[in-house]
């Protein structure tokens, strides 16, 4: 190789390297962007529901859980529609465990329209998840969870063979974090009408088995 190979060679590298950053630099904005405006309505729906439960508090209806869901069925649909809209925001933006909607959910409305709200809500947050790390990649995930172990699970989720009963196990058990594996999944070779299929038939039980729990609790 002589000399002006490379004096031609290394300028081409740098060019690629600034191609790559400069690529890379808006996605990176675009999925901060993604997680303050996720934010902000989580942010908005939680305090909504901590001002709902105030009121309820200081009207005296937390007396029995008979009396606090004939308050919040004052509200009509918007009490499920609130929790459902709830229970996928905090799938997207995994900040709070999602039993604790669960459990909000059974006392206020009961074990059936508890659980349904919260499947419901659940599946259309971890479906949204999984093509929100379809769309933007490793770098949401890197935003989301600041952690290079990501990097190496969706290597092994990609090659793995066990990863699809890993998955359906995870949906199944309580107080595993399927919400991270949402989007892990979405960076995975798994295509999305398999994982599809594995929220809708792994997620009831587990949700069930909080509703039917938490409505023991008079």
């Amino acid at each position: 190789m002589n000399t002006t190979d490379i004096l031609v060679d290394k300028p081409k590298t740098e060019i690629g390297m600034e191609k790559s950053s400069g690529i890379r630099k808006p996605e990176r904005s675009r999925c901060q962007q993604l997680i303050h405006i996720l934010s902000s309505i989580l942010i908005a729906l939680a305090l909504s529901f901590l001002i709902v439960l105030a009121k309820a508090y200081f009207d005296g209806e937390f007396r029995s859980v008979e009396s606090l869901q004939r308050h919040i069925g004052k509200y009509g649909v918007f009490g499920p529609a609130f929790l459902t809209v709830f229970q996928a925001f905090q799938v997207v933006l995994p900040v709070l465990p999602g039993f604790l909607g669960c459990a909000a959910g059974s006392v206020m409305f009961g074990p059936l329209v508890g659980f349904w709200c919260n499947y419901i809500g659940i599946s259309i947050g971890s479906v949204a998840a999984f093509f929100l790390a379809r769309r933007f990649g490793m770098p949401l995930l890197e935003d989301l969870f600041p952690s290079g172990r990501y990097s190496k699970w969706s290597g092994w989720a990609s090659r793995s063979k066990s990863y699809t009963a890993f998955l359906f196990m995870a949906m199944l058990l309580p107080l595993f974090p399927d919400d991270y594996l949402c989007y892990l999944t979405g960076v995975s070779k798994m295509t999305a009408r398999k994982f599809i299929w594995i929220v809708i038939l792994g997620k009831p039980w587990c949700i069930l088995a909080y509703s039917l729990g938490f409505s023991l609790f008079k």
